[in-house]
Parts: C-alpha cells; structure tokens; sequence
C-alpha cells in the first residue's frame, strides 16, 4: 500500500499549482569547472556569478561540480529500490518524534499534507539537538541514523555519497563568502560539529497532481542546499523579480543550490532564502535527493559585523540553530493550528530616519 489521496493532501485554492508552468527564464546555471583554481580572471568570474545568481534568485544550478556520474547513478538506484520496499518494511526504521531520522510518509508543510515518502539521515552518524525549544535549553538529545537492511548496499552507497557532497558544500560556501566580500574561510568555522543531513524524497504518481503538492511553499531554515534530482521534474522557484513560479528544467548529473534562511541572515538580507515547492504529477514518480549544511546545534546565528553598519544596521536579532530546528521538526509531524518558526519572526523593527 502506498499514499492514499485524501482530503488532508489538499492544498488551499491559491496555493495549487497551475496546470502550465514555464521553464523559461529559469534559473541561472553555472559552471564549477575553475573552482580548484582558488584565483585568476576564471576563478573571479566564477565568484560574480556565485553571487549575481545568490542575489537576484536565491538558486542556481551548477554543472562540473567534480562529482562522478556513477556516484549519482548508484544513489539514484539506491533510493529507488528501498522506495520500492513494502510499507511494514520501510516502516521498520520509521522516524517519530523519539528520533527524527528514518522514513516517514505524512509530512506537513504550511499545516498541509505533502504527497511524498522521505528517508533522512545525518552525515556524522549521530544527531545532536536541543531537548526542548524553549529559550536557554541546556539539555539535549543525541539521535542515531537508523539505516535499512535493504537494499544491503544502501548504506555503504550514501555514506559515499556524504563525503563527495559535503565537499562540494564547503567549496560552494567558500565561493559564497567570497561573493559577499568577505575571505573564503570566514563561514567555514561555523560547520564545525555541525548539523549535515541528507533526505531522499519519493513523490509517487498523484491522481489529484492539480489540488495537492509533492512539498507546499516553503524556504529552508538551513544554510545551503545542494538538490540531486532524476529527469522528472517538478521542483518550482518563486522568481524573484515577478513572483511567478517557474520550474527548474533538469540538466543530467547537475545540482540545484539554494540559499537557505541562514545565509540570509548572515548576509543581512544581501542574499535571500527563496520560496519553492513541489508539483506532482499522475503519470511518473520522481526522486530528488537534497544535501543540507548546517551549523553545529549550539550556534547563535545572526548578521556578520563586517556586513552591518550605521547605514546598514543588523535587520534581525540572534536566535539559536538548534532550538529553531527543533521546533520547526516538530511542525512536520503535527499541524500545529498557527504558522511554525520563521526567520522573520527574529526581524529587527528598524526605525525610520
């Protein structure tokens, strides 16, 4: 048995997805091959570009990124084969509210269903977050991957995976704080014990792809994302200078990247986290594969000094990572009658000159 539709998957009227979306004038795609250069006119332009997109879209997709084509192909077959596992089989490393990492198959986003089944895992083994979301919570949980014992390739394969994609991450968010002015280490330090994981998305055919999505609006809380999808599609991007959405068109072995609320806030609003979601359709299933890098769980995140000043004071107040991560988990597992944890919420009430 898999997802059965119902009436908790429908999505509020404004929200559903429109039959037709463009894939024109979609988001930039850049090129890494000069990454390793670490300088030159190459290197630089790599950088402009790094940030041009990061600013005007949030996103951007980047091709020879140094990552072998077998390495996705096998995690592509991976994730299918332990999505093609019976339901009590999957559910056997069912993730709840005791532990946040494994399968589960009734997220909320925005209080809505998504039509999708996940499995997530962290890159470090174990998880370290605050016990509670209360302010000043000293206590803390520890959670531990609970990996399937099929496909018996599975773990050896995403574990493989880890490692080629969290260096991927640490040159994008070099190459990220260089476009913002700053010198390529200064975000480094921050990812130190932090809080790396890895979720495989299953969006089954829907018989209503026009009332529901595979995942609602939403921006990610983290600091950068870095999405493997198959040839499906359906990942939309809220395009930032007109509103509309448009669908990323995918391009064989490349990654999507997106800012996350994070990076938003360090930059002080220079770079901003973006709204996408994800349509559904009735004829394919689709796949994608989102990497996330995150800061340790007892980082305070607010914006970096050198880039506030007297006319460009700090926009937000500090909050702690790993207390809003735990309280927007909690969000996914229950509706919770009001809207979960939102950047914003820490937004300074600047005064007018």
């Amino acid at each position: 048995m898999g997802l059965e539709f119902n009436d908790a998957f429908i999505q509020a009227e404004e929200h559903r997805p429109k039959p037709y979306i463009s894939e024109a004038g979609g988001i930039p795609v850049i090129d890494l091959s000069p990454i390793n250069a670490g300088e030159g006119e190459a290197f630089s332009g790599l950088v402009a570009e790094v940030g041009s997109a990061s600013k005007n879209w949030g996103f951007f997709q980047v091709i020879n990124h140094g990552i072998d084509g077998k390495v996705l192909e096998r995690i592509h077959a991976a994730a299918r084969e332990f999505f093609a596992l019976p339901l009590e089989e999957k559910r056997r490393v069912r993730r709840g509210e005791d532990n946040p990492l494994g399968y589960y198959d009734a997220e909320n986003t925005k209080n809505v269903r998504d039509w999708k089944e996940v499995f997530d895992f962290v890159t470090s083994e174990s998880l370290e977050i605050p016990a509670t979301d209360e302010p000043g919570e000293k206590r803390t949980d520890l959670f531990w991957n609970q990996w399937p014992e099929y496909p018996p390739e599975f773990r050896d394969v995403f574990e493989e995976y880890s490692k080629e994609v969290e260096k991927l991450a640490y040159k994008l968010v070099e190459l990220i704080s260089l476009s913002l002015g700053l010198t390529a280490t200064r975000l480094s330090s921050f990812f130190k014990d932090g809080m790396n994981f890895i979720r495989l998305n299953h969006y089954p055919p829907c018989p209503e792809p026009q009332l529901a999505l595979g995942v609602g609006r939403h921006k990610d809380s983290g600091a950068l994302t870095i999405l493997f999808q198959d040839d499906v599609g359906g990942l939309d991007v809220r395009r930032k200078n007109d509103g509309e959405w448009v669908r990323v068109k995918p391009i064989q072995n490349s990654f999507i990247i997106n800012v996350g609320d994070i990076i938003q806030v360090w930059s002080n609003d220079a770079y901003e986290s973006v709204e996408h979601r994800v349509s559904v359709n009735s004829e394919r299933e689709r796949f994608s594969i989102p990497f996330f890098i995150n800061p340790a769980h007892y980082t305070n995140i607010k914006p970096l000094e050198e880039l506030t000043s007297e006319e460009n004071p700090a926009r937000y107040e500090e909050y702690n990572w790993g207390q809003f991560f735990k309280a927007r988990k909690n969000s996914n597992f229950r509706k919770l009658g009001k809207e979960n944890v939102q950047i914003y919420h820490f937004k300074k009430a600047l005064l007018a000159n």
